[in-house]
């Protein structure tokens, strides 16, 4: 029976699979349904997404990241300090490295279980949409930070609708065809964010958000004066910590940093992703 070695990891409450693919231990035609089958929760392993550790000539490896749903995305950050990691620790790659993906070259370094990825520069940002829902306009801002993320400033994060604007923004003609990642975001201070997700390819809100905390901190230095660097606290709970260089509304040097634990080691049986759902 085949086995797959992999590890878990959590990037501040993001949940992940990463698994060592340099020798094509999973095919790339038969990716997307090997990480549909996998990230199941209850079902077989369980994660929000999946990420697999390729070779690269030019860089110290490259990395493919799928959502839950077998889509794969061109970026993720809390993903991106997760793939570091376990690249430092199955020695794949220095403490400081760099590899690349569909959205670029991510530069990381490794400080114990903290990791700090700096990211390809962000797209221009669009403010002030008026998103209508229902009958009612929402003022939204959007921006791609290797992903598409909009963000909605609310005053009490808890209250947010996350589900139902959340999914309705996701799909909603202004982001078509790609779609958007939802960020409902409180500014507490010049340097503090409170934020919850709503995430594309999972589809439902997820405990925390890598490119959404940058989407969020970029957005609200343009919209609400906040200031690098600024820390942003997800729904796990988990801080996560952005920073940036600001000319204008053209953002450089953005860095994500926040915690990525290697929660355990595991061999995969070929059960965990040889089953059919009616």
């Amino acid at each position: 029976m085949k086995k797959i070695p992999f590890m878990k990891f959590s990037g501040a409450g993001n949940d992940f699979i990463v698994i060592d693919n340099r020798d094509r231990v999973i095919q790339p035609k038969a990716m997307a349904s090997f990480v549909t089958h996998v990230c199941r929760h209850h079902l077989s392993v369980g994660a929000d997404g999946l990420i697999f550790i390729e070779k690269s000539r030019k860089a110290d490896f490259r990395w493919r990241f799928f959502n839950d749903d077998g889509g794969e995305a061109t970026f993720c950050g809390n993903g991106a300090r997760c793939a570091a990691r376990f690249a430092y620790l199955k020695k794949i790659a220095p403490k400081a490295m760099r590899f690349e993906g569909t959205a670029g070259t991510v530069e990381a370094e490794v400080h114990g279980y903290r990791v700090t990825v700096r990211v390809p520069d962000p797209s221009a940002a669009q403010l002030n949409l008026h998103i209508p829902i229902e009958g009612t306009l929402h003022e939204g801002h959007a921006i791609n930070t290797g992903v598409p993320h909009c963000v909605y400033f609310v005053p009490n994060t808890v209250q947010a609708d996350v589900l139902g604007i959340g999914r309705v923004t996701r799909f909603h003609d202004l982001f078509e065809p790609a779609g958007t990642n939802v960020n409902f975001g409180r500014v507490v201070d010049r340097h503090t964010i409170h934020l919850r997700t709503y995430e594309r390819g999972v589809e439902a809100e997820t405990l925390a958000c890598g490119s959404g905390s940058i989407a969020a901190a970029l957005i609200a230095a343009l919209v609400h004066k906040v200031e690098s660097p600024v820390t942003v606290v997800p729904k796990s709970g988990l801080p996560l910590s952005v920073t940036f260089r600001r000319d204008g509304e053209r953002f450089t040097d953005v860095t994500l940093t926040g915690e990525a634990r290697a929660i355990y080691d595991g061999l995969m049986r070929s059960d965990a992703w040889e089953y059919e759902l009616l």
